[in-house]
């Protein structure tokens, strides 16, 4: 959904053995379930909870890293940024309860009292195991709210492209805060439905008024809009529904999916979706439920893509939040070629789920739209970030957070 072509740099992290059990990772606002970014005022609470499919009682720990605004390792010492301990153990666990696939539940609150954030800015936080090895990392951002950040998001002007594409203009007011040079003091970062893959940065604005700056570009922000994700819901696990064929009960459930067709080629339909996104919950028990965590059960989740002929010197992918949009073996398709269907298996949580299909080819470039197609009608939330460091501060400041979404009479 993106303009740009994206590397993949990051998806090996998901190579370790370790990585292969730890499945359902979440990091949200504590007090807004229905909130899915990590990107909180300064003060607030995430919680961070994963389950371990091993089943046994492993003695996880916590990092918290302050990161710069393009996600390299702050200057600071940890005693700049945290009052207290930047790694501790993770001791709130339990096991499942009735569920066929036996899971550890681990869960963590950040901050705590024994970790305390003072600074405003990007942040890491690894989950360690107990070989003092990284076992998977996530992105979060604490915000102190001293602008105001307008965004709007139009269909793109791009003749060419008018009918994919949407361009996102966004405005920063800052009647508090002094900014005398902003190409050097001010940072922003841009990018579609919290995927961190879309980013796009170096962003300059166009119109520096008293107090505020505007970023009226109509290329540099050119998004692909993308189509709207595809979605499943075993939070009946027992039974089928709309987008579910078949269930089977083997030593776990098996959901057997309707086989989805390329979309690239087909009209727009408007499909309402949470933008890739997931939510935990079963037959009794609601995302908001603590007690979902470990009652949900898993299944195994059958994917089908049709296919003539398989993509050439490509290979495809079901993406999506459920796995922070990486690319791995684990969600790798395989092609059927007496089917002539692309097929994947993954074990997934109980709960609502949204997908796509990607592509990536031999150069390790991946398309976000050649299967499922791009549409400017395609309903997006978009975000901005900004980022503040004035000549002679240590770190960047996140002042102000700004968030937009598509509107198609526009």
């Amino acid at each position: 959904m993106t303009k740009k072509i994206l590397t993949i740099i990051t998806y090996l992290l998901l190579g370790s053995a370790y990585a292969q059990n730890i499945k359902t990772i979440q990091l949200r606002p504590k007090h807004n379930p229905n909130q899915y970014a990590p990107i909180v005022r300064l003060g607030e609470v995430l919680k961070l909870s994963f389950d371990d499919l091993d089943a046994d009682s492993k003695q996880y720990q916590y990092k918290i890293e302050h990161m710069t605004h393009d996600w390299k390792s702050s200057s600071m010492t940890s005693n700049q940024y945290i009052e207290g301990f930047e790694q501790n153990e993770i001791i709130n666990f339990s096991n499942s309860f009735n569920t066929l696939q036996p899971y550890t539940h681990y869960s963590v609150e950040i901050p705590n009292q024994n970790t305390i954030i003072t600074k405003s800015g990007n942040y890491l936080i690894s989950v360690i195991d107990q070989n003092y090895e990284v076992v998977f990392t996530r992105r979060c951002v604490f915000y102190e709210d001293i602008t105001t950040v307008g965004v709007a998001v139009f269909r793109s002007r791009n003749a060419s492209a008018a009918n994919q594409q949407q361009t996102v203009q966004f405005s920063i007011n800052h009647p508090d805060t002094q900014i005398n040079n902003p190409s050097q003091e001010i940072h922003v970062t841009l990018f579609q439905n919290h995927n961190w893959n879309t980013v796009i940065n170096n962003l300059q604005p166009l119109f520096i008024k008293p107090q505020q700056l505007l970023y009226n570009h109509t290329v540099e922000t050119n998004f692909w809009g993308g189509n709207e994700f595809l979605n499943f819901d075993t939070k009946y696990i027992r039974s089928s529904s709309l987008n579910i064929a078949k269930v089977e009960r083997k030593n776990l459930y098996h959901s057997y999916l309707y086989t989805d067709e390329p979309r690239a080629d087909k009209t727009y339909t408007y499909n309402p979706d949470i933008n890739g996104q997931f939510v935990i919950r079963t037959t009794e028990r609601d995302a908001i439920n603590e007690q979902a965590d470990t009652e949900a059960d898993y299944s195994i989740v059958h994917f089908s893509l049709d296919a003539f002929e398989p993509y050439e010197n490509k290979n495809v992918y079901v993406y999506g939040a459920f796995n922070n949009y990486e690319l791995s073996e684990n969600n790798k398709m395989t092609y059927d070629s007496n089917q002539e269907i692309y097929k994947a298996s993954l074990p997934f949580k109980q709960g609502f789920y949204n997908y796509s299909y990607v592509t990536l080819d031999n150069n390790n470039t991946i398309d976000l739209h050649e299967v499922d197609g791009s549409f400017y009608q395609t309903e997006n939330e978009y975000t901005v970030i900004v980022y503040y460091k004035p000549f002679g501060e240590i770190y960047d400041r996140v002042i102000g957070v700004g968030n937009g979404y598509f509107n198609q009479n526009r």
